[in-house]
């Protein structure tokens, strides 16, 4: 029952994300029951399980319409605290729509190892939507407590449906939209089947978009719904009582004494500049001067470096974070110290990326491009945005959004990457090659997107074998795994596609 205005499920009162999430004052509303049961149902009907696909985009669509429909139960009980729910800020309506864009990557790109870190990113840019924080604490906090809402919205939502059974309570309006939804399916069932059974062409579209009523689709319903249901229900819980993370975008960390920090960083400092002195020399001597000082070649050398490289790099972000905090920044003294230090930290820190990337170029273009290579490039130039922004954020020593700027960076370059094929760049860099350098068993893992770049093979062996071994990815053809790269790939390959002569295709070369 409501204390003091909030609704207290059975969970303990004393878990510390209570106070970051102290829920609605009252039940789901039915409108915010019909709309999670709505996307629920149309989850059901598209959500694919077995392959990427369009099903994902109408899923996620369905489901930021519920949410933004989801509204608090209205009541003639007063309430001592009855808090409306908020209108969303301008920019949780932008991380919704990343969230909506990276999961309609599968509908585009057939590369699986691309789609999972874009359904990987879009569970923190939908916490971003739901939650309405702005430091790197509160938004840590808004993905974390995900799970804890789930389990919240269980008796909210419980208590919205025993609600609409109450005399006066939305009883009667209910039965009447159970009437007209059962009239609705009986309507259309009775003439879908006339309909059907007059023209050919109507019952294969209707026999596509039917749901499959058998035990493994019955299953597959079953599944859908526990899967989804939980969801929608912790981010309609979220979105009608957005978490309290307000002392967290104010709370700052315990200062230390300037020499505490200033003496170690300062060291540090000049630990990178003499590295960097030393990575200009190399970079303007040239392939000469590394073999003639290392005995090894421009691309060993690059090769041999670079993941150290990168990790230094991730590493001194967390430092430049560190400093930020802790850090103190009140007297003037210490400001002159901390743009001192921590700018010419970030901007060495830039020498690194940049030598690092020339690194990588070097090392492509010795051993050809691959998706971990392409994938760490583009987490370097990622990480040089980064510094930037720490660069702006340094002339006014605050800046409360620079969490979100470097999430938004991060995002919109694995949006760009999907939009650039990357599976497609690969295949080309390969093929650019001379015919001895080209890697014909990694062509034969990458996805259907590369399709369009290996159909252009001269040679015709290879590119029957590559070919063949792709289309066994392209998988069944539904309308829920609809996929632009897996059509693609399915129109140039053609249908019975096998290679000339089996044994032409060794395993070791083709990967088969």
């Amino acid at each position: 029952m409501p204390i003091n205005g909030q609704l207290h499920g059975p969970w303990p009162e004393w878990r510390p994300w209570r106070k970051r999430v102290p829920g609605p004052p009252r039940p789901a509303s039915p409108r915010t029951l019909a709309a999670i049961a709505g996307a629920v149902a149309v989850a059901v009907l598209s959500f694919p399980l077995a392959q990427t696909g369009v099903g994902w985009l109408i899923t996620a669509v369905a489901a930021a319409i519920a949410l933004l429909v989801a509204r608090p139960a209205t009541s003639s009980v007063p309430v001592l605290v009855d808090r409306p729910a908020p209108r969303p800020r301008w920019d949780q309506y932008a991380w919704g729509a990343a969230t909506i864009a990276l999961l309609g990557v599968g509908t585009f790109r057939a590369a699986g190892w691309l789609f999972v870190l874009c359904v990987l990113t879009a569970t923190l840019t939908f916490a971003l939507a739901i939650g309405a924080g702005r430091s790197m604490r509160a938004v840590f906090t808004t993905y974390t407590i995900g799970p804890f809402a789930m389990l919240s919205a269980l008796p909210w939502v419980v208590r919205g449906l025993a609600r609409l059974r109450r005399p006066g309570k939305g009883g009667a309006g209910t039965v009447r939209i159970v009437a007209t939804a059962a009239v609705s399916v009986v309507l259309l069932a009775v003439f879908g089947l006339l309909f059907a059974s007059a023209d050919a062409e109507f019952a294969r579209v209707t026999s596509a978009l039917v749901p499959d009523i058998s035990v493994p689709g019955v299953f597959r319903w079953v599944f859908v719904s526990c899967l989804v249901t939980p969801v929608l229900a912790g981010a309609a819980y979220l979105r009608v009582a957005p978490p309290n993370l307000r002392d967290l975008d104010r709370t700052e960390g315990r200062k230390v004494n300037r020499l505490e920090w200033a003496v170690p960083l300062g060291l540090l400092t000049l630990l990178f500049a003499a590295f960097v002195t030393v990575q200009l020399t190399v970079l303007f001597g040239g392939e000469e001067y590394v073999r003639s000082t290392t005995g090894l070649t421009y691309a060993q050398y690059a090769r041999g470096g670079f993941w150290q490289l990168c990790f230094i790099i991730g590493l001194t972000l967390a430092v430049l974070a560190g400093a930020a905090r802790w850090a103190p920044r009140e007297a003037p003294g210490d400001r002159v110290v901390f743009r001192a230090i921590l700018g010419a930290l970030t901007l060495l820190t830039l020498v690194i990326v940049a030598s690092s990337l020339v690194r990588m170029q070097v090392y492509i273009d010795a051993y050809g491009l691959t998706r971990m290579r392409l994938l760490v490039a583009c987490c370097e130039v990622w990480f040089g945005v980064i510094l930037v922004l720490v660069l702006l954020a340094g002339i006014r020593i605050r800046a409360a959004w620079l969490p979100r700027a470097a999430i938004a960076a991060g995002v919109f370059a694995l949006i760009g990457l999907a939009v650039a094929n990357p599976d497609l760049l690969i295949a080309r860099n390969q093929l650019d090659r001379s015919a001895d350098r080209i890697d014909v068993g990694y062509l034969s893992t990458l996805s259907p997107d590369a399709v369009p770049a290996i159909a252009e093979m001269t040679d015709p062996v290879d590119r029957t074998c590559v070919l063949f071994q792709i289309s066994l990815d392209l998988g069944e053809r539904e309308w829920r795994t609809w996929n632009l790269g897996r059509e693609t790939a399915a129109g140039l390959i053609g249908d019975n596609l096998y290679p000339m002569d089996p044994r032409s295709c060794s395993a070791s070369r083709y990967g088969y």
